[in-house]
């Protein structure tokens, strides 16, 4: 059962949620990128972006450094209207069946902080071409992930506006939303949750009053 909060607790309440692999059965961009671009498209992608893949995955090139010659590869040139389109077809074509069940134990936090009327803020490393759909669909108040860069023609240039929001940048990019969003004093007052389920959200989850990973709360 979701945590109660004490009678007379005041105060800002804010839950900050990984998306993948925490509200997701696992990840959701590679299956995005492979049905927006379909299969020979996708695979000149994989293909040319192989060598740094590999690379992340034997723990030899940085997430960043891998992340940044796929989307290269697999968006530069792509116009932002054909990008919605693939957007609005994977959160309802996709989506919902990647998303866990309402019994899972993190889908039934959100929906407890959504009833309860706390901000809630998705936080994740997956870029922002399909996750504001996602956010919308979940009930997010605010979204906070890798970015990515539109040339002044409406193409995107497959580089990312932001630093892959991945690790101690999910604490740099909470924080500054934060700032930008609350006067000091709400701050001050802040009871701050967060939820993940891998090694790039512990720093986020060390950051919060009450945390909890892979489903289960993390002891203080």
């Amino acid at each position: 059962m979701p945590e109660v909060d004490k009678p007379g607790q005041q105060g800002l309440c804010v839950a900050a949620f990984d998306f993948d692999g925490t509200l997701t059965h696992g990840d959701t961009l590679l299956p995005f990128l492979a049905t927006a671009l379909g299969w020979p498209r996708f695979a000149w992608a994989l293909l040319h972006s192989s060598p740094w893949l590999v690379g992340h995955a034997l723990r030899l090139v940085r997430n960043d450094i891998a992340k940044a010659r796929l989307f290269k590869a697999a968006l530069q040139g792509v116009p932002t209207a054909e990008v919605q389109r693939w957007a609005e077809h994977w959160a309802s074509q996709q989506l919902p069946g990647q998303l866990r069940g309402d019994q899972d134990p993190t889908m039934a936090r959100l929906a407890w902080h959504r009833a309860a009327g706390h901000c809630c803020v998705m936080v994740s490393a997956s870029p922002d071409i399909y996750l504001e759909r996602a956010a919308e669909v979940l009930g997010f108040d605010g979204l906070i992930c890798t970015q990515m860069e539109v040339e002044l023609n409406g193409q995107l240039t497959g580089r990312m506006k932001t630093p892959n929001c991945y690790g101690e940048q999910k604490v740099i990019r909470l924080q500054a939303w934060l700032t930008e969003r609350y006067d000091a004093a709400a701050l001050a007052s802040m009871t701050l949750y967060a939820y993940g389920d891998t090694a790039g959200d512990k720093p986020m989850l060390r950051m919060a009053h009450k945390a909890w990973y892979r489903g289960k709360p993390v002891a203080d």
